[in-house]
């Protein structure tokens, strides 16, 4: 099983970051980070690289229950989602939380994975 859910979309790299980030707030999830893969590479490496932002996604109710059931789960936390540009195709991909967390044996935390699940697929679909 891919541990991402991925999208090719009709839409130009900015159109596709914008739609994403909107369709993530209506799943409740919020951003906590936003990182600039193409801006980081030329600042620390001067390395060309082409558009591809990760977006560090929380959906805090989801978030505090599975944090409840297991205390290390923050090591998996947030959910990243990515928005790049390969070419002249643009992309939306979310990681599987569910088989992420598929290393945990633990059944209540396997539930609210495939909440999440869920969620994720719901936002790469709509973008």
């Amino acid at each position: 099983m891919n541990y991402y859910y991925k999208k090719e979309v009709g839409l130009s790299f900015d159109e596709a970051l914008e739609k994403t980030k909107a369709e993530l707030l209506k799943e409740d999830f919020g951003i906590l980070t936003e990182i600039d893969v193409k801006e980081t590479l030329k600042k620390k490496l001067d390395t060309e690289y082409a558009n591809y932002i990760i977006l560090g996604a929380c959906n805090p109710p989801l978030a505090y229950k599975a944090l409840m059931v297991e205390k290390d789960i923050g090591l998996l936390l947030p959910c990243n989602l990515v928005v790049y540009q390969d070419g002249s195709k643009v992309y939306v991909s979310a990681i599987v939380p569910s088989v992420a967390m598929g290393m945990i044996e633990n059944l209540d935390l396997a539930e609210i994975a495939k909440d999440v699940d869920g969620k994720l697929k719901r936002v790469v679909d709509a973008v």
